[in-house]
């Protein structure tokens, strides 16, 4: 239990470290490119996703409800602001952190200065490696003892760490930190509650999941900055929503 996890956030680790090494060697016009095709990878598996489930209103109204839910309770601004605390408690960094984040920052129009740049890689990178299907049915896996599916996961996530780190620096790292809390969480859920989990509200979460990562790659591709983080309770939404009504 939790081997796959371990390894995901092993190679998370590894690819940062190794994106930051090559990062400073790496053209402005490659790091955009880079971008970009990550942008379209993840647009691309976003409408895969997204048609998962065939119960898309009961998705629709967990997506919008959960949005809600998530903009009361400014989940993407926490994440940021623990982005550039950890970034404050590992680097001393001099910057207050009592001061309110902006709502949003759009890249194309407005330079992101350093601080900020460690806080969006840690949240983009964050939502990237916990928003889908291998996270999803690999960490309950994972939880009942066959970790294979994380494993295969783990590869991604470090490849796609490197070319996230090239661009954002050292905040990709510390999205390891949300991978070992969400992957581990549901493997720990999974474990508890085997056999309670029917594959239609798993395709109900996978579908929610595909929405989010939509939103990311509109991000990724500086098409808009959309509040994904502000969604995630829309991913406890869609399956429960499954669950209530059959």
């Amino acid at each position: 239990m939790f081997i796959g996890t371990f390894i995901n956030v092993a190679t998370v680790l590894a690819g940062t470290a190794l994106g930051v090494a090559i990062g400073a060697r790496i053209p402005n016009r490659l790091r955009e490119t880079i971008t970009a095709a990550l942008g379209l990878v993840t647009a691309a598996l976003a409408v895969r996703e997204t048609l998962a489930s065939d119960r898309f209103i009961l998705v629709l109204v967990s997506v919008l409800v959960g949005s809600i839910i998530g903009e009361l309770l400014r989940i993407e601004q926490g994440l940021e602001w623990l982005g550039l605390w950890l970034q404050h408690k590992l680097t001393r960094s001099a910057r207050p952190l009592d001061v309110e984040l902006p709502e949003s920052t759009d890249p194309s129009v407005e330079p992101i200065s350093p601080d900020k740049r460690f806080a969006e890689g840690f949240v983009i990178a964050s939502l990237v490696f916990c928003i889908g299907p291998l996270t999803i049915l690999g960490s309950i896996n994972d939880g009942l003892g066959d970790p294979d599916l994380l494993i295969v996961k783990a590869g991604l996530d470090g490849f796609a760490s490197i070319a996230f780190a090239a661009v954002y620096g050292w905040g990709v790292g510390l999205a390891a930190i949300t991978v070992l809390v969400v992957q581990g969480g549901i493997a720990l859920l999974a474990r508890l509650l085997e056999g309670v989990f029917t594959e239609e509200m798993i395709d109900a979460l996978a579908s929610a999941g595909g929405v989010l990562l939509f939103g990311i790659a509109l991000r990724l591709l500086n098409l808009k900055h959309i509040r994904v983080a502000n969604m995630l309770p829309s991913l406890v939404l869609a399956p429960l929503l499954v669950w209530l009504f059959p």
